[in-house]
């Protein structure tokens, strides 16, 4: 068997913290500058224990770095219509430079439509429609926070796809499509592959760059993985242990595929700090837009 310490790992947690360092110094000046710090929103529905922690990290992630959470928390009973009309307030709140809802919603709520009413500028999740057209068009933007991260985590370790094949399991509007095109934009010969590829292994082995993101347990394995191949598992999935208890686990074979590649990250540890640090990173760019002197 082989052993993790064999295995280069792309430590999404250290660049995370080493981001948003950076960003602290950032907003320290400019809100010294500017007069107030950035503001980010985040709308919680229920009691969704996933949800709360995912809330709590990007709590914590705004004190590091100075921004400012103005965010609410609603029981399971609130209305479309009150949540819609919190939104367009915070749409008018010149304090508020991000705001997301956080998904998933309770039952009888509809997380898009309340998407579609969040003012593109502020939409730190980066998955308001204007801002994905922006993403097709090659503009500037806020990007979605997961694949962007997953940009990041290449940049970081200096990987550059220009001129690499790129295979993309997945065509979530979350993460598969978005990377794709970002991939595209950064000059990689793109394939989508998904549940209906005939010979799936026959495609990823062709990838320099894997990235999975279908949210099946441990999907791709070994016999699926190039030689050398960078692998990136955006899929973070619960699993029983036999023991008892559970365990968090990717959509790769960890140790199998990570052997034979030259690098891949790890779940937990990976891509998952890096969509709350992309979230930090999208409300203080828009901040300093909606800030910068006329």
């Amino acid at each position: 068997m082989t052993s993790a310490s064999t295995i280069h790992i792309l430590n999404g947690k250290a660049l995370a913290l080493r981001i948003q360092e950076k960003l602290a110094k950032k907003v320290a000046q400019l809100t010294t500058e500017r007069g107030r710090p950035p503001g980010l929103a985040v709308l919680m529905v229920g009691d969704n224990p996933a949800s709360a922690a995912y809330v709590r990290n990007k709590g914590r992630a705004c004190d590091r770095i100075g921004i400012a959470s103005l965010g609410r928390h609603y029981p399971a009973t609130v209305s479309q219509e009150e949540l819609t009309q919190e939104i367009h307030r915070l749409n008018d709140d010149p304090n508020v430079d991000g705001i997301l809802v956080q998904l998933p919603l309770p039952e009888g709520l509809d997380g898009n439509a309340l998407l579609l009413e969040i003012d593109p500028d502020k939409d730190a999740d980066g998955l308001h429609p204007t801002n994905l057209g922006r993403l097709v068009r090659s503009e500037e933007g806020l990007r979605s926070c997961t694949p962007a991260g997953v940009m990041e985590i290449l940049r970081g370790a200096g990987i550059d796809p220009a001129g690499k094949k790129a295979v993309v399991m997945g065509r979530s509007i979350l993460v598969g499509k978005p990377i794709a095109l970002m991939l595209l934009d950064a000059n990689a010969t793109v394939t989508i592959a998904h549940s209906k590829t005939p010979d799936l292994a026959a495609v990823t082995r062709e990838a320099d760059i894997l990235v999975v993101a279908v949210g099946r347990p441990e999907m791709v394995t070994a016999e699926m993985v190039k030689p050398g191949a960078v692998v990136i598992d955006v899929g973070i999935n619960r699993v029983d242990k036999p023991e008892g208890g559970s365990k968090l686990v990717g959509d790769v074979e960890f140790e199998p595929a990570g052997a034979i590649a030259s690098s891949i990250t790890p779940v937990p540890g990976g891509v998952g700090p890096m969509t709350v640090t992309l979230l930090m990173k999208n409300t203080v760019a828009s901040y300093e837009r909606r800030t910068a002197p006329k």
